[in-house]
């Protein structure tokens, strides 16, 4: 009912083409979980084996990866504000849709998260740990998962680097906290920062219904240009951040299939 509502106001087609995208992005990750399910009945394992195990479902660590996210993005976007290449703006929104429209795309991006993660870090992590060892696995998965952005609207190398760089730090939480639940969080908040509240291009597109008119002006470089601030060089640093603060506070492998 929320999310419907905050979707009354648009224009139908855009409102349809909304709630498509969102049944798309479910539908994406039952066809890389039911696989697996299977697989799991094959193997005479549980699914929870994967990285998702049922016990842990939205609990302690995924709202702690959804902190961790949203302090990266956060920091991120106001790094790059720091040396005046950033700009909030006013409002986009008003009234009940500011909540509404934060209630859809948190939905949408926590059906983003699971996709992704589950698709390159859930069975074939699992599967590819057994046959080459975890990180070899990593750097080929997380190379894919660049690979999967190529086709975005305005994408660049830089803005590649840095997917698979962030990939890599996905499969480091995996294999800390030893499931995906922190990395669907993380991934969820920081996609969530990005598009809906700071407003600014994700993987080179803008979301329907966001919450500010902000805007990016300087170097590419800095800002990311038409990529956003995954396109940044600054988001070396950040990740390089999280990177040695998550080894610190998750010292112990607990990702051992």
């Amino acid at each position: 009912m929320l999310l419907g509502m905050a979707l009354e106001k648009i224009d139908p087609h855009v409102r349809i083409k909304l709630w498509l995208d969102l049944i798309t992005e479910v539908g994406a990750f039952g066809t890389v979980a039911i696989p697996a399910v299977v697989m799991g009945w094959i193997e005479h394992r549980p699914f929870g084996d994967y990285g998702l195990p049922r016990r842990s479902a939205f609990g302690k660590s995924f709202w702690i990866g959804m902190g961790w996210g949203f302090v990266a993005i956060t920091a991120l976007v106001f790094a790059i504000g720091g040396v005046g290449d950033f700009s909030l703006g006013g409002l986009a929104l008003h009234g009940e849709r500011i909540m509404k429209f934060a209630a859809f795309w948190g939905v949408f991006f926590i059906a983003v998260g699971l996709f992704e993660e589950f698709l390159l870090r859930g069975y074939t992590q699992f599967t590819l740990t057994q046959g080459i060892g975890f990180w070899q696995a990593a750097v080929l998965l997380s190379t894919i998962f660049a690979a999967l952005h190529y086709s975005n609207p305005g994408e660049t190398w830089v803005g590649l680097l840095a997917v698979a760089v962030i990939g890599l730090f996905f499969c480091l939480t995996l294999r800390r906290t030893g499931n995906l639940w922190f990395a669907v969080g993380f991934h969820a908040s920081w996609d969530w920062g990005e598009s809906y509240l700071y407003s600014v291009p994700d993987s080179g597109g803008m979301v329907t219904g966001h919450l500010l008119r902000s805007s990016f002006h300087g170097s590419p470089w800095i800002t990311g240009g038409s990529v956003g601030p995954e396109g940044s060089v600054l988001v070396f640093v950040v990740i390089g951040l999280a990177w040695v603060a998550f080894e610190r506070v998750y010292p112990e492998v607990k990702y051992l299939p």
